[in-house]
């Protein structure tokens, strides 16, 4: 299989190394899933499919969702090996919690390990920058890039799009040549209304908008010519019917355990004396849903090595949700229209792939790719 994205980035790069360093601008629509661009919303898309190239799909790792995915995108890594194996977890020795919206966690970087490829620029004389992208915020200042913006939902747009092209107007000695930008609007109405709804199409036909915004503003600052643009989303999304829950615990309630996540995977961690029984109980009662031991894994999904992965692993059918065993408002909570984090081999769980500029080929498509590559 080719690859066409972590290691593009670098080819891009080498390909100029004795003349002018090119510019790379990576752009992420979370949850913009691969076949968005089959519903006659995306124009601009199309034409920068035409003058560039399109991957059927870009295959997320497992799983399947925003941070652990972001991340594999600038490491080539999987999430077992770069450590942010989900959203939300915690270090299963000192009790720490990572959560993607609490800004303590998500700036420190001791829960980052490899090397995000604004790290491996850096390193190479290369300025970067970020609007916005998970891991850009650390605050180690030798692994956050040259200029970043702390991610802020409510941010403008037009005002993301305006940043990158203000960093492209610096001179050229300040002036970054590796720049990731970051719009989340396709995910937010994904998992609200669901992917099939009015509200995703809309969100479809804006973020189109804004890459005809990308491609006049750059043009107006003559550098259309000059500037690699990569389109990519870091998973797609799959509705989830209200009535499609499974109470996952409710087999398990006479045993002392704890759990984490919800809705398409849920770790689950028993007293180490219990662990092969509330397996059992688990893997008997298997119904819209698979359970696995850490250590038995299947190896396509590359979720084993990681000391902060729990014991058991519980992955939901596509579509079904696993939910605590409680009653009311707070189970409520859990559910959403539409959810993503199902296995990473689920064709409504891929992203796009598309891409143009001087270093690509014209009007080519290839098949489904990784993003780890």
């Amino acid at each position: 299989m080719k690859k066409l994205l972590f290691v593009s980035i670098i080819i891009l790069f080498s390909v100029f190394l004795n003349a002018q360093q090119p510019y790379v601008l990576l752009v992420s629509f979370d949850g913009f899933r691969w076949d968005y661009l089959n519903r006659n919303l995306t124009p601009t898309l199309d034409s920068v499919e035409n003058q560039g190239v399109r991957a059927l799909s870009l295959q997320p790792s497992f799983p399947s969702k925003t941070f652990p995915n972001h991340y594999s995108i600038v490491t080539g890594m999987y999430p077992e090996h770069h450590g942010i194996i989900s959203n939300d977890f915690e270090n299963t020795v000192t009790g720490e919690k990572y959560k993607l919206n609490i800004k303590e966690a998500v700036t420190d970087a001791k829960w980052y390990d490899g090397e995000a490829f604004w790290q491996t620029a850096e390193k190479n004389k290369i300025k970067t920058a970020s609007y916005f992208w998970p891991g850009s915020e650390v605050t180690l200042s030798y692994r956050h890039p040259s200029y970043f913006m702390e991610y802020d939902k409510k941010r403008k747009y037009s005002e993301r799009v305006n940043g990158v092209i203000e960093w492209l107007k610096l001179p050229y000695s300040e002036r970054p040549h590796f720049i990731t930008l970051y719009f989340e609007s396709t995910d937010t109405d994904g998992h609200r209304y669901g992917p099939n709804s009015a509200e995703v199409n809309k969100a479809i036909a804006g973020l189109d908008s804004i890459v005809a915004e990308i491609s006049g503003k750059l043009h107006s600052i003559n550098m259309k010519d000059s500037v690699n643009i990569i389109f990519v989303s870091d998973h797609g999304m799959a509705e989830t019917p209200p009535d499609k829950k499974i109470e996952i615990d409710k087999t398990i309630k006479d045993y002392k355990f704890k759990t984490n996540g919800t809705g398409p995977l849920m770790m689950i961690q028993p007293d180490k004396k219990n662990m092969d029984s509330v397996y059992s109980i688990l893997k008997r009662n298997e119904n819209h849903y698979k359970v696995y031991k850490k250590t038995e894994m299947p190896l396509y999904y590359h979720y084993n090595e990681h000391a902060f992965i729990y014991d058991i692993v519980a992955i939901a059918d596509l579509g079904w949700s696993l939910v605590p065993t409680d009653n009311g408002e707070r189970k409520n909570n859990y559910w959403s229209a539409g959810n993503h984090g199902y296995d990473n081999h689920q064709a409504n769980m891929h992203g796009i792939f598309v891409a143009s500029g001087p270093a690509f080929k014209k009007n080519y498509i290839t098949g489904t790719v990784r993003n780890i590559d």
